[in-house]
C-alpha cells in the first residue's frame, strides 16, 4: 500500500466515503467474527452498494438473501446500518457505523414480473440492473450477441423502477440497452462500476459518448478496480486505475464520478487456497458464459488490494494536484 500523505488521511476521515459496488465480508454463519468486525471498522468506509440476488437468482432464493442481510445487519447493530434514504448516509457516518445499500446486477428475480420491483423496493433495494452481460428479458449485456437493446418488458420495468424511486445502473448493459435506457429513463442513470474504453478498449468499459451522457442526465460513474483496465496479461497498478479515472474526470466532471470497486472490502486473497476458489469461480462463470475477456486475471488492483483502497485514491488524486473537494466529492 503506498505511503498515504497526511492531508489525504484528514480527508479520507471526514468525507464520507461510498463505495458504489463492494461486498461486505459476509461470514457463512453468524454472528461475524471479532476480527472481521475490526477489519470493517478500520476500513473507513462509510457505507456501499452490495449486490444480491446472483446474475440467474429466483424470486424466492433472492428473498431469503435479503432476509439474511438484514438478518446479519439487525446482530450487528453498533457496526451495521441497512441504507434506505439519503439519510442514511449521513447517519451511517455521524455513528460511525458500515452503511450496506441493497442492489441487484440482474432483473433474473423478477421472473418477468416487473411488479415485483415494488416488493423489493420494500425491502430495500434501491439499485438494480436489467441484463448482467449476456441477453435478458429485458435488455441486452456488454457480451449479448447480437447486440440488441432494451425490450417492451425492459421499459416496463423502467417505468416502474422510476416510479418506485429505484435507481436503474447500466454497468453489464450493452451500448444499444444503455443508450435506450437514457432515452427512456425520467431519472438519473448509473454507471456503478465500470472503466473508460478510450483508456482501454474492453466490453466492460463505456465510451466516452456514453460516460457523457450520463453525466448530462445527472447520474454518476463509478470506477472499478479490476483487470479489465488494462490488456491481458498485464495486473492492472494504481496507476492505471487513476488513468482511468482522471479520463472519467475530464469527460464527466467532478459532480460525476465516483468509485465502485467491484471488490470485496477486504483485500484479495492471493494464497494457494484463495486462487484455487478464483479457478473455480472463473470456470463456474464461464460455463454460464458470462465471464469477460481477461477475467483470467486476479481481480484486483495493485496498490488497491486493501480494505481502505478509497483512501489511496483520494491520496492519488492529491497527488495529481486535484483540489481536495475534487477528492471528497470522488469518495461519496
Amino acid at each position: 500500500m503506498p505511503d498515504i500523505s497526511p492531508k489525504a488521511r484528514a480527508l479520507y476521515r471526514r468525507a464520507l466515503v461510498f463505495d458504489a459496488n463492494c461486498a461486505p465480508p459476509l461470514p457463512d454463519n453468524l454472528p461475524m467474527p471479532p476480527d472481521t468486525l475490526d477489519m470493517v471498522r478500520a476500513s473507513g468506509v462509510t457505507a456501499v452498494k452490495s449486490t444480491l440476488g446472483g446474475i440467474d437468482s429466483n424470486f424466492e432464493d433472492t428473498i431469503a438473501e435479503i432476509a439474511f442481510f438484514q438478518r446479519f445487519i439487525e446482530m450487528h447493530p453498533q457496526v451495521f446500518l441497512q441504507v434506505r434514504d439519503y439519510g442514511d448516509f449521513a447517519k451511517a457516518k455521524a455513528e460511525k457505523r458500515f452503511g450496506i445499500l441493497l442492489s441487484f446486477e440482474s432483473a433474473a428475480m423478477l421472473e418477468d414480473k416487473p411488479e415485483r420491483i415494488e416488493i423489493f423496493r420494500g425491502l430495500g433495494v434501491r439499485v438494480m440492473q436489467l441484463s448482467y452481460n449476456k441477453a435478458s428479458p429485458f435488455g441486452a449485456g456488454v457480451l449479448a450477441d447480437p447486440p440488441t437493446g432494451l425490450t417492451e418488458l425492459g421499459r416496463k420495468a423502467l417505468d416502474t423502477m422510476n416510479k418506485q424511486g429505484v435507481a436503474i445502473d447500466i454497468s453489464h448493459a450493452n451500448a444499444a440497452t444503455s443508450i435506450d435506457v437514457l432515452k427512456a429513463s425520467a431519472k438519473p442513470v448509473l454507471i456503478t462500476h465500470a472503466g473508460c474504453a478510450a483508456v482501454y478498449a474492453h466490453p466492460r468499459n463505456k465510451s466516452d459518448t456514453l460516460l457523457r451522457a450520463v453525466a448530462d442526465k445527472g447520474g454518476v460513474v463509478g470506477i472499478y478496480d479490476l483487470p479489465y483496465l488494462t490488456p491481458s496479461p498485464k495486473q492492472p497498478t494504481l496507476d492505471d486505475y487513476m488513468a482511468h479515472m482522471t479520463h472519467a474526470l475530464e469527460i464527466c466532471g467532478e459532480d460525476h464520478v465516483g468509485i465502485g470497486s467491484d471488490s470485496s472490502l477486504s483485500a484479495w486473497d492471493t494464497s494457494p487456497k484463495g486462487m484455487a476458489e478464483f479457478q473455480k469461480s472463473l470456470e463456474e462463470r464461464r460455463k454460464k458464459g458470462v465471464a469477460a475477456p481477461g477475467e483470467d486475471r486476479p481481480m484486483y488492483v495493485i496498490g488497491l488490494n486493501t480494505p481502505r483502497r478509497c483512501e489511496v485514491i483520494a491520496d492519488a488524486l492529491l497527488k495529481r494536484c486535484y483540489p481536495a473537494r475534487v477528492a471528497e466529492k470522488v469518495l461519496g
